[in-house]
């Protein structure tokens, strides 16, 4: 047990149940209710790094229009991690088109 502060006014048992009875409640929260059930599901998990060796991300500059932009960030942080997970299921559903008429042409002054 960590050492308290001292003005630390801990919960009483009836508060610590309320706490507990909402957090269950809550539909993100993950509750273990031994402590097999915690060590099973950690053992599941991945180290950061070993995730982030398995899909490396590439520092990239992409203009985007401004509207696009606006709808990724207002839901708030993680905006650049919901672009990739969107170009990500284009990528993956749409095969490759070299057509000129689907992408942009760009013209080099002569």
């Amino acid at each position: 047990m960590p050492k308290l502060k001292p003005d630390h006014i801990s919960p009483t048992p009836e508060e610590d149940a309320a706490i507990s009875a909402a957090a269950k409640a809550y539909p993100d929260t993950i509750y273990f209710d031994t402590d097999a059930e915690y060590d099973a599901f950690f053992a599941q998990a991945v180290p950061y790094k070993t995730y982030m060796a398995r899909s490396p991300k590439v520092a990239i500059s992409i203009r985007l229009d401004q509207v696009v932009l606006d709808h990724f960030k207002a839901a708030g942080a993680g905006w650049q991690g919901r672009i990739n997970a969107a170009l990500r299921r284009i990528a993956e559903a749409e095969p490759v088109s070299l057509h000129e008429s689907d992408a942009l042409t760009f013209r080099h002054k002569k």
